[in-house]
Order: structure tokens, then C-alpha cells, then sequence
């Protein structure tokens, strides 16, 4: 058993350091961003890398955190001010296993407008019932919009609900999956819909969106294709360090 545990973990805790790698290549995070997974011996308790750029994320720097967001074993290491976001979100939605936080360019528009973000294209279904996250309302205006504590982390928890998919106003937004892999496919699916939907609202015409049902149907469908995008985007990932390393493909 002990054994199994230790091979989960480190699976775990390698899926987790490509999974920052594919964010920032597919510019979901840039130097800030973060994405964490529960821990697969302890529900309670989720993986999340210590406070830094995640292109430049290694096993080394993955810290267990306790169902509060304190970590476990930072053994020193600093951790992220936002690590509320995910305990939180953990502790409301048990069906989440993935929560991915970004601040990607194309997605803060649409948290700052009337604008609301709708499936435009079959990939982004899931974001049919996408929320909103108003600091203002349970914070008032001079915050720094920050999730710095668990009581921020809570409200934003009940702003999220039961959709996949948060606007933060003039923050970002927050990705749930029910694992990390389908968590990353729907935050880069979350900035490609963002960029398509904008790029034909300024067409000039009425924007055809996905209905409930075909947002349904095809959330369905692209549940079982995943691993390809993961495939994909971790090979990418690969090669790219690689090169910067200056090694062979």
C-alpha cells in the first residue's frame, strides 16, 4: 500500500508540474497564476507549488497544503498569498479535484464589462453558467481584490457555486475540473472562447452562442477527448524546456 501511496503522489506531483508548464505556453498564466490538485491520499488536503512563476515550477517546489490552506511542509519555501482560493473551493465543491486561477488577458474584459462570457464554439462549452465574483459586494471598495484570507475565499467559493467556470472582477477568473487535466483543458479553452467571442462582437452582428442543450451535449463529448489536448500540450511543453535547456529534442 505504501508503496502505491508513494507512486500516486509522485504522479500526482508530476502532472501538477506540467500542468503549470502548459498554462504559461498557452498563455493562460504569465509570472502570476497558480494551479493546485487535491492530494491523492488526502482528500482533504491539495498540492500547490510554492509563490512563484509557473514556467519555472519543479517537483521540488510542489508543497502540500491542509484543507485550511496552510502548508504542510513549505520547510521554509514561500507559498501563495491566494491559497484560499483553492481550500475553499476544495472544501464547497468535493467534485472538484482541480482548481486553476489566472489572470488571462482576454478573459479580464469580460469581468469588467456587461459583457457576459457565453460558449461560443463546441471546445468551450462547459463555460455555459459561468459566474461572476464581486469583491465589492461582501468587501466594499478598498480591497486590493486579493483572496488573502478564508473568508474571502468562502464568498468567492459561493460566487463559483456549482459552474466550472468564476469571473473575478478586475482579477482574473478561477477553473474547476473534476481532474487537473480537464481543470488546464478548460482554462485554455476559457481564454481561446474569450478571444473568438471578442473577436465577433466586433464583427457588428448578432453573436450565435451554444443553447443550454448543445452546451450540455457537447460537454459530454469533450469529456472523453482530453488526454489528447494533454498529450499534446505536455509534449509541446517538454520540447520547449528542452530547447531552453539546449537540449536535444
Amino acid at each position: 500500500m505504501g508503496a502505491r501511496v508513494d507512486s500516486d503522489l509522485e504522479r500526482a506531483i508530476d502532472d501538477l508540474v506540467v500542468a503549470n508548464h502548459i498554462l504559461f505556453d498557452e498563455h493562460v498564466v504569465d509570472a502570476f497564476g497558480h494551479v493546485s490538485v487535491r492530494h491523492p491520499d488526502r482528500p482533504d488536503h491539495f498540492l500547490l507549488s510554492r509563490s512563484m512563476a509557473p514556467s519555472r515550477v519543479r517537483a521540488g517546489d510542489i508543497i502540500e497544503h491542509d484543507e485550511n490552506g496552510a502548508p504542510v511542509d513549505a520547510n521554509g519555501r514561500g507559498v501563495y498569498l491566494e491559497r484560499f482560493i483553492h481550500a475553499e473551493i476544495y472544501r464547497a465543491r468535493p467534485d472538484v479535484a482541480s482548481v486553476v486561477h489566472s489572470h488571462s488577458a482576454s478573459v479580464i474584459p469580460f469581468g469588467i464589462s456587461r459583457v457576459e462570457l457565453q460558449p461560443v464554439f463546441h471546445m468551450a462549452s462547459f463555460l455555459h453558467g459561468a459566474t461572476r465574483f464581486e469583491i465589492r459586494e461582501g468587501f466594499g471598495d478598498a480591497t486590493d481584490l486579493l483572496i488573502r484570507d478564508s473568508e474571502k475565499g468562502r464568498y468567492l467559493a459561493r460566487a463559483l457555486g456549482g459552474a466550472c467556470v468564476s469571473l473575478l472582477r478586475g482579477h482574473g477568473s478561477v477553473v474547476v475540473g473534476r481532474t487537473l487535466r480537464e481543470a488546464v483543458y478548460r482554462a485554455v479553452y476559457t481564454e481561446v472562447n474569450a478571444r473568438i467571442q471578442t473577436q465577433a462582437i466586433t464583427l457588428g452582428t448578432d453573436v450565435e452562442y451554444l443553447s443550454p442543450a448543445e452546451s450540455e451535449a457537447a460537454t459530454g463529448a469533450n469529456a472523453t477527448q482530453v488526454g489528447r489536448c494533454w498529450d499534446l500540450w505536455a509534449e509541446q511543453a517538454a520540447a520547449r524546456r528542452k530547447a531552453d535547456a539546449g537540449l536535444p529534442h
